[in-house]
Order: C-alpha cells, then structure tokens, then sequence
C-alpha cells in the first residue's frame, strides 16, 4: 500500500536523521552500497515500511544535494514575503550619518541596474557621498545578465564579469562609475543571481562582503513536475566569475563574518535601529569576537560599539546582557544591526584615512 505525500513527507526528520548518518557511514566506509543498507533497513527496522523508506531516502538524497537540488509543492508558500517576481526590487535607499549611501535589494531581476543608478543618483545630490552599502542580505534571483548590468556600474574598464552556459556579462568602458568604498552584506538567504552580484563585486575588488556564508545558489536552474505535482528544481549550469572560477556551491565566505541569527537579523534589517530581546544584544560583541578569531589578532571595540552595546542593555563586566531598555526620544539614533554597524565603521575608518592621505 503507497502511502499519500503528506503522508510520507511527515517522515522527513527521520530522513535528515538517516542522510546524517549516511554522511558518517561514507567517511567511515566509502564501500557502503545504498541498496544493501536500503534493503537491510526494509527487512530489520520496526515499524517502517517501504513508503517510509523511500520518503527518508528521497529526503535524504534531496538533503545530500541542497544547494543544488530543492523539491517544493506547487502550493505558494505562506510568507509575508511577495514572491519573485512581485514587488519593488529595490526595499530601500536612504542615507546614514549623512555621508553614507545604503541600498538594499530585494531581488535581482530585469529593472534592477536602471532602479540602483537612479536611487544612488538620488542619494548623491547634495553632500558627497564617502561610500555605499549594498545590502543583499534575502535577496535572490536569477537574472545573471542582470547581475552584470549593476556590476558594470561600479567600474569604469571593460572586462568580462560572468560566464553562465553560453551567456556571458561584461563590464563597459565609462567615467560615471561609482568608485567610493563599498561594502555587501549578504546571509545565508542570500541566493542566485544576488549571490552572483556579492562574488563579482569582490573578485573585482569593488567591495568587501560583511556578514554569513551564501546559500551556494548561483547556477542556472532547471524546472521537473513531477507525476504528483512537485517541482524538483536541479542546477544544471554553474555561474563562473570572469577568470572562469566557477561560484562555489558551498557559498561565499564573508572577508568579515558577523554572527547574527535569521530571526534577529529580520529584525535588524526592517529596523537597523531596534534593541531586541534578552539574550540578543551581545550580537556585536560576538561579531568582533569572530573577527578576531579570523584574523588571529585582537579587535578593538570603538566607541560607537561601546555606545550601542551599552544600549542594548549589555554589561561587559557581566556573560549576559541586562534587560534592554529603549533610548530616550531625543537620543541621536545608533545603529544596532550588528552588519550594518559593523560596514558603517568600515566606511567611516576608510573615510578618515582616505582624508589624511589627502592633506
């Protein structure tokens, strides 16, 4: 008897349970054949039948290939979030501290170059600009041409950008490029073609990425329905840089690594001001702590990031932060997202030296 897909999906914790222990069973016996393991299973384990088997073997195979392979039902998904496609593809453009431009994307697609040059355009009337953000953090997409279009504004030489298939990218010839100090912040929800605009705007050498490895989702990717209505997405083709290395599928490891979790990082991104809950505000401290650790030198924490901390509610003498209270109204606004805190200090120690090399 076949059991219905809900059914058999109600067994995908055990699937995770089995493709873990498969990761273990390969390194200690690369010999270990899956039909074997599956029919010994099938015959010795209680209370699991084939439908279950096969449910946790398809979960599991799934899992084994996650940043290439992803199976979804063709129900939209409940999310507040507006699907692809839907929605302005710019969340937002305003400035800090009055010298800094911050742009945050909320997907890749066609539109997008024409939307970023206008809102920096924009950003730029009146006093200079000394840098730009470019948040990419639960951005997606999968417009690599575009991808190379918004890359192409922050150069002014021709080369090539991106290589996908057949297709490629390039950057043109110009005196407009935006040239001022960068800084890309990315996450884990950071996928596809937005991934792709992280690791050119670096291989270029155009900006630093600040925040969490990428999903790995920078391929091209190819649509299955399957006889029950599932949609298995496979990457097919692998999005290379200019030099022909391709992005890896593991994702991109930050030149700065903040440590912030998902839940708390929406936060921050839908208000870069908000003190969070117990337990959160030590999120900077954290983030210094892991840079030091990357470096394999001591951080000092400045004083902006004293301030903040002290604003979170975080006693340093203390491991734990005390209850958060909000500023009071009249308290000039400190930037509390632990990435966007942490490329604000970057662009603004960039500044400093960039005006001392000047004089």
């Amino acid at each position: 008897m076949r059991f219905g897909m809900k059914r058999r999906w109600a067994w995908v914790g055990l699937a995770v349970s089995l493709a873990a222990a498969g990761c273990v069973l390969a390194q200690a016996n690369d010999g270990a054949d899956f039909h074997e393991v599956y029919g010994l299973l099938r015959t010795n384990l209680p209370g699991v039948g084939q439908a279950e088997l096969d449910a946790a073997a398809l979960a599991g195979l799934i899992e084994g290939f996650a940043s290439r392979v992803t199976l979804a039902s063709n129900t939209p998904p409940s999310t507040t979030a507006p699907p692809e496609g839907e929605g302005p593809l710019l969340s937002e453009s305003k400035r800090f501290e009055e010298h800094f431009a911050y742009v945050r994307v909320r997907e890749v697609a066609s539109g997008l170059a024409d939307r970023f040059g206008e809102a920096v355009a924009s950003l730029s009337r009146g006093t200079a600009l000394q840098g730009l953000v470019l948040d990419l953090r639960f951005a997606g997409g999968t417009d690599y041409a575009e991808t190379g279009r918004v890359a192409d504004r922050f150069l002014d030489e021709d080369r090539l950008l991106l290589e996908w298939g057949e297709w490629s990218a390039r950057a043109t010839h110009k005196t407009n490029a935006f040239t001022q100090p960068l800084v890309i912040l990315a996450n884990r929800q950071t996928t596809g073609a937005a991934e792709a605009l992280a690791a050119v705007l670096r291989h270029v050498n155009a900006g630093l990425i600040i925040g969490a490895r990428t999903a790995g989702g920078a391929s091209v990717w190819r649509e299955f329905t399957l006889q029950s209505g599932y949609k298995l997405r496979v990457a097919t083709t692998p999005v290379a840089l200019g030099d022909g290395t391709p992005i890896p599928s593991a994702g991109l490891v930050p030149d700065i690594a903040v440590t912030v979790s998902p839940e708390a990082e929406r936060q921050y991104v839908a208000d870069p001001y908000r003190v969070l809950e117990l337990g959160q505000a030590s999120a900077g401290l954290r983030a210094s702590t892991n840079l030091a650790a990357a470096t394999n030198r001591p951080v000092r924490i400045n004083e902006a990031e004293l301030v903040r901390m002290k604003r979170e509610g975080f006693d340093l003498n203390q491991d734990t932060p005390a209850t958060p209270r909000r500023p009071p109204a009249a308290a000039v606004p400190l930037v509390t997202d632990p990435a966007l805190a942490r490329a604000l200090d970057l662009l603004k120690g960039l500044a400093v030296v960039g005006s001392a090399r000047r004089r």
